[in-house]
Parts: structure tokens; C-alpha cells; sequence
């Protein structure tokens, strides 16, 4: 168990209480008491799950649930804890995409039971391979997807065959000419121009995330973490 949990509560012994319970049962845990905060934390690195207080002093709870479904979709489920009793704000918390939704006072063990009920619900099935580039890019090479950055980039076979190649030995250079051994076995009509061409639609579709794929000038392509 690695997940890692950002929780946003603005009062410090709940919060403190909640980190470390999940500690506990092997998560990593980070911490916020502004939603601005995590936000800004957002930006930078990705987080399996968010516990979300509905009462914040800059931002209501509701409104950082629909900015985060908006933008990371269904890819960071959010676990909704608040002191509200209101059946109204439990439907308006669940319409903006939270996955569950605990009322204060709770159980510690009971929370800890709810995150690991939805993260099960979001992992994949068991079994399914993933290949990771980073903290960036994710593979799931028997469905033929990548996601960058949380968010599915719609590849071309050539694309997302080069990518697959490069991820699978990483800091592996590949020549153009093994590329297309492997890619188009060998294929005459396929030429080497052909490959820098796909890797350039390739690296403009990934965005940010094109920086782990590096070109070894007069050789090749690899990937470089």
C-alpha cells in the first residue's frame, strides 16, 4: 500500500487525527488547511485521494469537489467529511462527484475503512499491467491507453507503439532503424524520417510530460526519468 492522500481540513486536531490514522494503515499523507494550499500543491505533484471538509475558510467544500472533478475527472476520488447533517448537502456533495461521504463526529477506523472501500473501486483490475514514466505518464499497454498528467491522451498507433517501445527499457537508447524493426517489422516503405515525425506528434500531445522522452542525436530515442 502507497497511495498517496491529501487531506484539507481546517481544524488542526481533526486533521492531525486523520493523517494519522491513515499513517498508520501505510498511507502517505499530506496535509492542508486552505483549499488554495492544495490547490497550489496540485499543480505540482498527483494525490490517489482527497478527504474534503465541506466548511473551509476560503473556499467552500463544494466548489473545490466541482473545481477538482472539472479538472482531474474521474481520475482523484474525493471522500467528503463535514459536521453538516443536511441531506441537501449530502446530494449536492454527491451531484459534484464526491465518491462518499462521512459525518462528524466519526470513527477514525471507519474513515480509514471508507478511503480503502473507494480506492479498491478506483484501481484497476487485477492483474492489469501499468507502466509508469515518472510521475507523469501511465500505460496501460492491453487496453492501449496513456494517460499524461491524469488525463487520457488519444494516441495513434504509431505514437502510441514508439512510447510503449521507449517505456519498456527505459535509459535504453532505440535507433530509428530498431524502432521500426520492432513497430512495422521492418517494413521498406516505412524510413526513418517517418519515426522523428510520429515522436514529434507524439511529444506535442504529451505536453509537459514530453520531457522524459530524449534524442540522442545521430542514434535514437529514449526515456530519460
Amino acid at each position: 500500500m502507497n497511495e498517496k492522500i491529501a487531506v484539507l481540513e481546517d481544524e488542526k486536531d481533526i486533521l492531525e487525527l486523520i493523517a494519522l490514522h491513515l499513517e498508520k494503515s501505510g498511507y502517505r499523507v499530506s496535509k492542508f488547511s486552505k483549499a488554495d494550499d492544495l490547490f497550489k500543491s496540485m499543480s505540482k505533484e498527483s494525490f490517489d485521494l482527497l478527504i474534503l471538509d465541506l466548511i473551509l475558510p476560503d473556499m467552500d467544500g463544494i466548489e473545490v469537489c466541482k473545481q477538482i472533478k472539472m479538472t482531474r475527472g474521474l481520475s482523484m476520488p474525493v471522500v467528503m467529511v463535514t459536521a453538516r447533517t443536511e441531506i441537501s448537502d449530502k446530494v449536492v456533495g454527491l451531484e459534484m462527484g464526491a465518491d462518499d461521504y462521512v459525518t462528524k463526529p466519526f470513527s477514525p477506523r471507519e474513515l480509514v475503512a471508507r478511503v480503502k472501500a473507494v480506492l479498491r473501486r478506483y484501481s484497476p483490475e487485477q492483474g492489469e499491467e501499468r507502466i509508469h514514466i515518472g510521475k507523469n505518464i501511465v500505460i496501460y499497454p492491453a487496453k492501449r491507453e496513456v494517460y499524461a498528467d491524469e488525463k487520457k491522451i488519444d494516441l495513434t498507433f504509431a505514437e502510441f507503439g514508439i512510447l510503449q517501445i521507449l517505456a519498456s527499457k527505459k535509459g535504453w537508447v532505440f535507433s530509428r532503424e530498431k524502432i521500426i524493426d520492432t513497430l512495422w517489422e521492418g517494413e521498406k516503405a516505412v524510413i526513418e524520417r517517418t519515426v522523428d515525425v510520429h515522436v514529434k506528434n507524439l511529444r506535442t500531445k504529451l505536453g509537459k510530460a514530453q520531457k522524459y522522452i530524449k534524442n540522442v542525436r545521430g542514434v535514437g530515442y529514449k526515456i530519460e526519468e
